[in-house]
């Protein structure tokens, strides 16, 4: 896959965790209950500012967009992804028999994110990059 393509599926999905995070934030405020804060944040944060940042290294360095550890990046992260920020906000809704969910589904984001990183530093010596 080339870099662009990849990079706007990362964008894309980013947007869409934007979207939420914010309407979250809107309904916490409107509620005037914030207890979902710690889900709000990580939505914001796993979800919308990570994706970003995501996008725009893979522009950054193409030749890592075109290996097949950017795919397995890709793939994990958004499957893991709703996992987590679902587990964390059943987490402080109460309900924390989904603690270990969210345990594993964070296992299987930094494992997304170490594929990543090593797709980026087997990369950054070729021409492409």
């Amino acid at each position: 896959m080339n870099a662009e393509t990849l990079s706007r599926r990362w964008f894309l999905c980013a947007i869409t965790y934007f979207v939420i995070g914010v309407a979250l934030g809107v309904f916490m405020g409107a509620s005037g209950n914030h207890s979902l804060f710690p889900a709000h944040a990580h939505i914001n944060l796993v979800g919308w500012a990570s994706m970003g940042l995501t996008g725009l290294l893979y522009r950054s360095f193409p030749a890592a967009a075109q290996s097949a550890l950017a795919i397995w990046h890709f793939w994990l992260y958004q499957l893991a992804t709703p996992v987590l920020l679902l587990a964390v906000a059943a987490i402080y809704s109460g309900y924390e028999k989904a603690d270990p969910v969210a345990g594993a589904a964070s296992v299987v984001v930094l494992i997304s994110v170490l594929l990543f990183w090593w797709a980026v530093f087997s990369a950054r010596g070729s021409k492409a990059a």
